[in-house]
């Protein structure tokens, strides 16, 4: 563990040698958290992001036996696409969290079909206030361009989402480098969390998140927004990239191994 201190943050960075081995610490922490939160407060909230790297943490955290039947699990972001894409955030969650343990837990989605993304972030917002916050567990990705949940560089609605006095909870986003419109989250709901992870892997993403480190604008970076402004040190995990086994990736070969 390194505690990296740059810009005024307190940043608490933990390396492991292979995405499986992150995957099992991010798990063990993130239900421990949630163990706490549900004996303190008979309930608990976990926000989760989609993407590839999050499915061998999924597949760990769905095994913990914790009280699931007092979570709700919900997303820091969605892709405007019915839940039955393969882009979709929501089906990601129920192929691969939603299952074994996990299957107890209420889940809240944001999506829903509607004539326009504005629409279907009023109702998201809705959704997420009856929800307790501050969140118990936020758990974030970063992509090349700095971006998190669907907080990109060069959003229409970037500043307003980054803006830590907006009392907006979801906001729809459009971004030339997103494929779809996208659902977010907002800022002051992501940093108020109780415990915030950033899940990176590769060493490409980590040079990206050093350079975040380093004083710059948050709409060129949105990631610096979330580091300057949490309510509490934001907690890195960071691996190399999946081996891979014949064009499998490492979690793949664990599947097929009986993990």
């Amino acid at each position: 563990m390194s505690d990296l201190s740059f810009i005024g943050l307190a940043v608490d960075r933990l390396n492991f040698s292979t995405s499986t081995e992150l995957a099992v610490a991010l798990a063990d922490r993130v239900a421990s958290e949630l163990s706490v939160a549900v004996n303190e407060r008979g309930q608990a909230v976990l926000a989760v992001s989609g993407g590839k790297s999050s499915q061998t943490f999924f597949h760990y955290l769905s095994r913990a036996e914790i009280p699931w039947e007092n979570i709700t699990i919900t997303l820091v972001d969605e892709r405007y696409v019915p839940v039955t894409s393969d882009r979709s955030n929501e089906k990601l969650v129920r192929d691969h969290l939603l299952q074994h343990a996990a299957a107890k837990a209420r889940f809240i989605g944001l999506y829903n079909e509607t004539f326009t993304t504005e629409l279907a972030a009023f109702s998201a917002a809705s959704r997420v206030d009856s929800l307790i916050r501050p969140f118990d567990v936020v758990i974030l990705g970063m992509g090349e361009d700095g971006h998190t949940a669907s907080l990109f560089p060069r959003g229409d609605r970037l500043k307003q989402a980054i803006n830590p006095e907006s009392r907006a909870l979801v906001l729809p986003i459009h971004a030339k480098s997103a494929a779809e419109p996208r659902l977010t989250m907002t800022l002051p709901v992501l940093v108020s969390a109780r415990f915030i992870a950033l899940h990176i892997e590769g060493e490409t993403k980590l040079a990206v998140f050093e350079q975040a480190l380093m004083p710059g604008e948050d709409c060129d970076m949105p990631i610096r927004a979330v580091l300057k402004n949490a309510s509490h040190p934001v907690q890195v995990y960071w691996s190399p990239a999946p081996i891979k086994h014949d064009g499998s990736l490492e979690f793949d070969q664990l599947l097929t191994d009986g993990g």
